[in-house]
């Protein structure tokens, strides 16, 4: 594998999440330089949120198949149809952020976490 960059991908989600433990120990494993940046404990901001709806738009960013998502009122899930909306339901429950959302040191994102996306993604 390739050296990555020295300046390190920000990782960014919930530290209990099964799939961001997966993921962090991927990057771990491998040696890459990351910062990781908790929902809960660091905060989400609509700054922050903006950015990742700019990049990846915000449809990608709704995890539909999470326990949040399901919790939520029919009314309240049908009124996510924009990106206006969703980041209004996001920056309320982050929970609802598809995980993990990982930031290259060039400015380049990815969410979820496979090892062949890693791979492709980390070069």
């Amino acid at each position: 594998m390739p050296t990555p960059p020295s300046s390190p991908y920000i990782m960014y989600g919930i530290k209990n999440c099964d799939t961001i433990k997966k993921a962090r120990r991927y990057l771990e494993d491998n040696g890459i330089n990351y910062q990781f940046h908790d929902y809960r404990a660091d905060g989400l901001n609509d700054e922050l949120l903006s950015t990742f709806i700019a990049h990846l738009g915000w449809d990608i960013l709704v995890n539909k198949r999470g326990t949040t998502w399901r919790k939520l009122s029919d009314e309240q899930k049908n009124s996510v149809v924009d990106a206006q909306s969703a980041k209004k339901v996001l920056l309320a429950e982050p929970a609802m952020i598809k995980r993990p959302v990982l930031v290259s040191p060039d400015n380049r994102y990815l969410v979820g976490f496979s090892v062949e996306e890693y791979q492709n993604f980390i070069k």
